[in-house]
């Protein structure tokens, strides 16, 4: 038998899946892990690569023991990770710096490339795709002006995926679709610009070389064999964005298709040409996709699936004790009790995430607005499919916006993630986009698209499009009720002029945002 390894380096865990030649999960081995403020740096996010390293290590160890394959079995491996993470390394590739992907320390750095630099923030976004809300270099500038000493032993840069394939490695590499969400980086040549940094006095002969998804940068190490148990024989292969990659694992392969990925945050993605011209207003961001000549008009609704979490964890108790004697998940119970509540939940408007406005991004106090003093209309049912419907009319108005400067036509959305296993959410984001919704068979996709990766380096695939048409299997369908369509789209209309004045409040300092972007 043979095999394929995926590494999945997320915002709150790592993970090793192993998978079959036909995409079938064999084992998987997960382990949380967090990422810290730095004593004194405020909005910092640090990635403390010595302990995540034995956490990855572990991981891999774990999946080859439950598994009782044997390593020469295993291939090729490759990896995904949280986008905007980076590790800094010195000349002989031993890491010095590292932050996790929404550290946001670097706002004055922010403030004064906008007032020093006026017009580079939209000059390098034509280019890009990217603001410097979660760029690089406005954290690299940080380090330039905090800690000098390490930043004069920068040698090179990765995003967080290149690391784990590094250590398994020794070669540092990246791709267009991780690569990328630095923001030095060209979207037509899919390759870095590093004029970008010497535009702005920053170090620009530190760029590792990138390659295109599926290409073999080396085998497995000596030194890493002895750490993991895996086989010097397999192939360490380039891998992605979590999103990107994610999304060949929901077979996103073609221009045009849409997915929304429900998880921890979600995102609202969209295939296009890697020349198409990009919104003039930097609402929207764009990124390589991992298919060659495509990119993707990227919406993201911030703290969807944490939102939902905190209401389990704070409110729902009960829910959760009657999970477990049931056995099921506590938010199938929540689902349960929440599918006979009324389209609008009585009127409840939750204020979480706006929006995206990725040229000026901030997000009002979090809060429910519309509350009744009625228990039997206001209750943790009526409040949790309140959110769930939040989430679904943001994501809408991120897909309107995607729709707006692509001038596509948005019929038929890939759901995928955690939140694609609830049928009442399924339904909602039917009837709140009036698209057709499909959920895949693997609704966790990422770990699949980083397996399809390790299957094209291992040459199991011709390319990543080939792969998906081969792996990807639909499991359900939703289709929209029209009627609740037209209810939503009012709501909708009603929760973006709430959520402009909530947004007043904010700038007032009457209340405190939910996230502000560095700078702001």
């Amino acid at each position: 038998m043979s095999y394929l390894l995926a590494i999945d380096a997320g915002t709150g865990s790592v993970r090793a899946v192993l998978f079959d030649l036909n995409g079938n999960q064999i084992e998987s081995s997960q382990t949380e892990w967090t990422h810290l403020e730095e004593e004194n740096v405020p909005s910092s996010m640090s990635f403390d690569f010595d302990s995540n390293w034995e956490l990855t290590k572990n991981c891999i160890k774990e999946v080859i023991n439950k598994s009782e394959v044997t390593p020469d079995e295993i291939l090729a491996l490759s990896a995904t990770s949280m986008r905007e993470g980076i590790v800094l390394y010195d000349k002989d590739g031993k890491e010095l710096w590292a932050v996790a992907n929404v550290d946001a320390r670097a706002s004055k750095e922010v403030k004064y490339l906008k007032e020093s630099f006026v017009g580079i923030e939209e000059e390098f976004y034509e280019i890009s795709g990217q603001t410097f809300a979660l760029g690089a270099l406005p954290r690299i500038m940080w380090l330039k002006n905090n800690s000098p000493e390490i930043y004069e032993k920068v040698a090179n840069i990765s995003m967080i995926g290149d690391w784990i394939l590094a250590k398994l490695s020794g070669v540092i590499a990246t791709d267009p679709s991780n690569g990328g969400t630095t923001g030095i980086f060209s979207l037509k040549t899919r390759t870095w610009d590093s004029s970008m940094a010497s535009k702005v006095d920053i170090k620009d002969d530190i760029f590792c070389p990138c390659y295109e998804v599926g290409t073999v940068i080396a085998t497995v190490s000596d030194e890493a064999s002895n750490e993991t148990g895996l086989s010097t024989s397999t192939k360490v292969v380039t891998g992605g964005g979590d999103v990107q990659l994610g999304s060949a694992g929901l077979g996103l392969i073609d221009l045009g298709q849409t997915a929304i990925l429900g998880g921890s945050f979600w995102q609202q993605i969209t295939n296009i040409s890697s020349d198409a011209k990009l919104p003039e207003n930097m609402s929207l961001r764009v990124n390589p996709h991992v298919i060659p000549n495509q990119s993707q008009a990227e919406g993201i609704t911030f703290f969807s699936g944490l939102i939902m979490r905190w209401f389990r964890d704070a409110f729902c108790d009960m829910e959760k004790l009657e999970a477990q004697e049931l056995g099921m998940d506590p938010y199938e119970v929540l689902e349960e009790k929440a599918k006979n509540i009324p389209v609008g939940s009585y009127g409840i408007m939750p204020i979480f995430s706006d929006s995206m406005n990725y040229g000026k991004w901030y997000h009002a106090s979090p809060s429910f607005i519309n509350l009744s003093i009625d228990p039997e209309i206001c209750n943790k049912a009526s409040m949790f499919k309140a959110l769930q419907e939040n989430a679904c009319i943001v994501s809408s108005i991120n897909l309107d916006k995607i729709k707006a400067f692509t001038k596509l036509e948005i019929n038929e959305i890939v759901f995928a993630g955690g939140a694609s296993k609830g049928p009442l959410w399924c339904q909602t984001l039917a009837d709140v986009t009036g698209c057709k919704i499909k959920i895949p068979k693997v609704t966790e996709a990422t770990a699949l698209g980083a397996a399809m990766s390790a299957g094209v380096g291992a040459e199991v695939y011709e390319d990543l499009t080939s792969a998906a048409k081969e792996l990807v299997v639909w499991d359900k369908e939703y289709f929209p009720n029209m009627e609740n369509k037209k209810l939503y789209d009012e709501i909708k209309i009603k929760w973006q002029e709430l959520y402009r004045k909530q947004l007043e409040l904010v700038d007032q300092g009457l209340t405190t945002s939910m996230w502000k972007a560095p700078g702001l």
